[in-house]
């Protein structure tokens, strides 16, 4: 409403517009509707009212030589942004080993090539306390359909009966003979550790260690089909290790073959822009959430296997201190690839129900509280359409201390073209929390980006009403959120559509920018196969065009826990907030990073004194954006700080 009004101050614009139109009318009364409102529109946007009031876009085109298939972004305490392709949904890149890493610096838009040592195509990570990027897992191959599946594959369980033995790694290649007298190779390395032998008084019991390879027919066609689940023989082991060491498998079909998933791990320096091989996971997985805790370490949960089987609930934890995975036997919760998983101040976590993908309709889909002391699981009432959280955003409202996590738009499993206006929060502090449906987006959205701002506001846009934008479905429109009031306004439109594989982030500069977006089709009728975007898109909120930024001049850079910090100020001292805001790392529009801590603060002349809370459930360990906010909701530009308990 209050642009409206300031449009009313100028009678004389306003009437020039007018005329205009009503000629454009007289002259052609068909599609010059549609062009003068077009007109009007870009004028529109373009002046300072409007942008006051909804903010703007523009579209950067990046050297040629810097394109890539944005799949993963992540912003670095450096303050810049790494955009990880990977082989970028690109099976020819895949099969040509050519993987992708760019460095985006947008203070001065200079690019960098990043050496890329793996397929990181749809990996998981997070940010470790001291601000490097955990990246774990991704593609180990891609997925085969219909007629493209020529050779018969399947699962194939290698087993060790020899508790004596050494550990052993066999080579991709490794040949198997089924009981058909067909041969067939792992399409992957694999170790295979000795027996586990267990002694007691008389005896001893002997358990086969066990690992699951993916192998497939060397001949073409159905003469290697199995139907029966048969032994297998595997090639090169004589005496022995012939006898102890050897595969079950339960088929080898001709069947679609899903993506599968590797254990890689690495860890992204943002010192020395570059990435370090640490210690594999336990598991292959893709599609995995890496959920970072309170206490440094980082989860690792769901995901494709390496014979592209959902995992059953296997969980592994990272360790900074070690740089070592561990396996958490005693967690076993099942959840759908890609869950948003938030921790909680009381050091459950929270699963929203958002996911992105794989997994049946009728399992891991409830919203609830994890307990990681003894892997119990309370579902929690709501939202409404609970059937269509797939591919739904999720975020942990501003500020963190008031535990409400927010569910936004989502579709129906797989494929589906039902998708859902909804909004809901839930307070995860109340007695009995459930979850309150609010506001409804300005169109049924699949793949929504949900940016929390330092003026605790939330960047609601993009996304698409149907499956990967199929049927021209994409949004372009944009909202912002206010938690404050439970009301969502409308925010300028984007202009380049939006749908899968794409990604948002909050930069320093108080800027929002979008990156990718891979639809299958370029057409309303689904016949032209679609191109994946590569040009970023910056939204400047409407808090960049309402005067000047507040600015911190200097101040401390470590932060503890329990204590305080000071800052200097530059200008008036005109603070009204002042908060840490915690850098992401997103893709497929999941982000399990963003939080915003709110501080206690006092200025005295150009001195401000912030109280950083002592909960690491509330500022776990790690690098932050340090945000001042003036009374008009004006941000500064942030100074990076880390925090720790000590």
């Amino acid at each position: 409403m209050r642009f409206a009004r300031r449009l009313t101050r100028h009678p004389r614009r306003a009437a020039v517009a007018l005329a205009l139109a009503a000629g454009v009318v007289a002259l052609n009364a068909g599609p010059a509707i549609g062009g003068a409102r077009y007109g009007y529109h870009e004028w529109q946007v373009r002046t300072p009212e409007y942008k006051a009031e909804r903010g703007s876009w523009s579209t950067m085109e990046l050297p040629e030589e810097y394109r890539v298939n944005a799949i993963h972004a992540a912003l670095l305490k450096t303050g810049k942004v790494l955009v990880i392709a990977g082989s970028g949904n690109d099976e020819e890149s895949f099969d040509a080993g050519t993987f992708r890493s760019i460095l985006w610096d947008p203070a001065t838009d200079r690019f960098t090539e990043i050496p890329t040592p793996a397929d990181m195509f749809c990996a998981g990570h997070a940010f470790l306390p001291d601000g490097r990027l955990l990246v774990a897992g991704g593609t180990q191959r891609y997925e085969l359909l219909g007629d493209d599946v020529v050779r018969a594959a399947g699962a194939v369980s290698v087993r060790n009966e020899d508790p004596d033995a050494m550990v052993r790694t066999f080579p991709k290649g490794t040949r198997f003979t089924g009981p058909n007298g067909k041969a067939y190779q792992a399409t992957s390395e694999f170790t295979l550790p000795p027996a586990t032998k267990v002694e007691f008084h008389g005896g001893a019991t002997v358990t086969a260690s066990e690992v699951v390879v993916w192998a497939e027919a060397l001949e073409a066609g159905e003469e290697s089909v199995t139907e029966k689940p048969g032994q297998f023989t595997v090639e090169g082991l004589e005496g022995s290790d012939a006898r102890n060491i050897y595969g079950m498998a339960e088929d080898m079909t001709l069947d679609k073959q899903d993506f599968q998933g590797t254990r890689h791990t690495y860890v992204f320096d943002p010192d020395t822009e570059r990435y370090e091989r640490v210690e594999d996971m336990a598991y292959e997985r893709w599609y995995p959430s890496l959920v970072p805790l309170a206490d440094g370490t980082v989860l690792a949960s769901s995901g494709l296997d390496g014979t592209g089987r959902i995992l059953e609930g296997q969980t592994e934890v990272f360790d900074p201190k070690t740089m070592t995975w561990g396996e958490r036997i005693d967690l076993t919760r099942y959840f759908p690839t890609y869950p948003w998983l938030f921790p909680a101040a009381d050091g459950r976590l929270f699963y929203s129900g958002s996911n992105s993908g794989y997994g049946p309709a009728d399992e891991g889909r409830r919203p609830g509280f994890w307990d990681l002391t003894d892997n119990s699981f309370t579902t929690v009432p709501g939202p409404s359409d609970a059937d269509l959280l797939e591919t739904s955003g999720s975020i942990m409202l501003p500020p963190v201390q008031e535990q409400r996590v927010m569910v936004v738009g989502g579709g129906g499993v797989g494929e589906s073209p039902r998708s859902t206006t909804r909004t809901a929060t839930i307070d995860l502090d109340a007695p009995e929390p459930r979850y309150v449906d609010g506001p409804d987006l300005q169109a049924p959205t699949r793949y929504p980006h949900v940016v929390n701002l330092p003026d605790d506001t939330t960047l609601i846009s993009g996304g698409s009403s149907d499956y990967r934008g199929k049927g021209d479905s994409d949004n372009l429109v944009a909202s912002l959120y206010d938690a404050r009031t439970g009301t969502l306004s409308p925010a300028a439109p984007p202009r380049t559509a939006r749908n899968y594989h794409s990604e948002a982030l909050l930069l320093p500069d108080g800027r929002v920018v979008v990156l990718g977006s891979d639809p299958l089709f370029a057409d309303a009728r689904n016949t032209i196969d679609g191109t994946f975007e590569q040009r970023l898109e910056i939204y400047s909120p409407p808090y960049l065009f309402q005067g000047e930024q507040p600015v911190v001049v200097d101040g401390d850079e470590e932060l503890v826990r329990g204590g305080r910090a000071t800052f200097e100020l530059g200008g008036a001292g005109d603070v009204a907030s002042a908060k840490l805001m915690r850098p992401s790392a997103v893709t497929h529009a999941t982000d399990l990073e963003q939080r915003t801590v709110a501080l206690d603060f006092t200025v005295s002349g150009g001195e401000l004194s912030v109280e950083v809370p002592a909960a690491a459930g509330i500022a776990p360990d790690g690098w932050y954006m340090f945000f001042v906010t003036d009374s008009h909701g004006v941000p500064s530009r942030a100074r990076w700080v880390h925090v720790s308990g000590s």
